[in-house]
């Protein structure tokens, strides 16, 4: 490690006053960014530590029946109190790391760093969630922008997620036993209008929407409805774990699962 500042402000306004100043980079869980400082991959002259600021955290249900997850909700937290609203989600939530990272790790610091491989990623693109900072709201579907990117600016926090909460849903993950995280993990969610089926640890683009499931599933919901549909093996990620031609055929195998398992 090296020296730097170290800020923990109360409030939202307090943090992104301190996340003006030059080189400054938030904190959440800090799950992914110690790990980086530890291997010197980043060097920030001031961190911010979010997890003093009581607004951002917990889980309620909104007036329209939507669950809203404040940013710096840890996944242990989601996975407890999420339960009776969204069980998929809370699902989900249980099953990222281990205990450790999961008592540690925050929802808004995984969708901030947006991990090709991680699982809430999946979860809000599957969910049509919003992205709430404390400058605007994001819809979803224009957030996410490739591996490690995202709609944020520079200084925004994610200070809370809204899920609008599916008829049914589930998520299957092919765990990759080492880090935990997914080799290839697929969300599927049934609304009144359509299905959403999103993909995360797959795509050399990050996580991404499987649009001709949608449509096959939004018809017919069950396994046989995706039975005869394929991923393209040449956008996906190629590497020690899993061909892209394998990671290819998980992403059908894993969306069936979840057609199943949902209902």
């Amino acid at each position: 490690m090296y020296n730097f500042e170290f800020e923990k402000p109360s409030t939202i306004a307090d943090a992104v006053a301190a996340l003006g100043s030059e080189d400054a980079q938030a904190l959440g869980g800090g799950q992914t960014l110690i790990p980086t400082l530890k291997q010197r991959l980043a060097a920030p002259a001031k961190l911010v530590s979010l997890s003093g600021i009581a607004e951002m955290k917990g889980v309620c249900v909104e007036d329209d029946g939507s669950l809203s997850i404040g940013g710096g909700t840890t996944h242990a937290t989601v996975a407890r109190e999420a339960a009776g609203t969204y069980p998929a989600l809370a699902d989900l939530a249980s099953h990222i790391g281990d205990p450790a990272v999961r008592n540690r790790g925050t929802i808004g610091g995984s969708l901030a760093n947006n991990d090709p491989s991680a699982c809430y990623p999946a979860a809000a693109l599957g969910s049509g969630a919003t992205i709430r900072t404390n400058a605007r709201e994001i819809a979803v579907d224009d957030y996410f922008q490739g591996m490690f990117t995202t709609a944020l600016d520079e200084g925004e926090i994610i200070t809370s997620v809204r899920f609008p909460v599916p008829q049914a849903a589930n998520y299957q993950k092919f765990l990759q036993p080492a880090s935990r995280f997914a080799l290839v993990g697929v969300f599927v969610a049934r609304f009144a209008d359509g299905v959403r089926v999103a993909v995360t640890g797959a795509s050399e683009d990050g996580v991404f929407r499987w649009s001709e499931a949608e449509q096959a599933l939004s018809g017919n919901f069950s396994a046989d409805a995706v039975s005869g549909l394929s991923v393209d093996p040449a956008g996906m990620i190629g590497d020690l774990h899993g061909t892209k031609e394998y990671r290819a055929h998980l992403v059908g195998v894993m969306t069936r699962r979840a057609a199943v398992a949902a209902g």
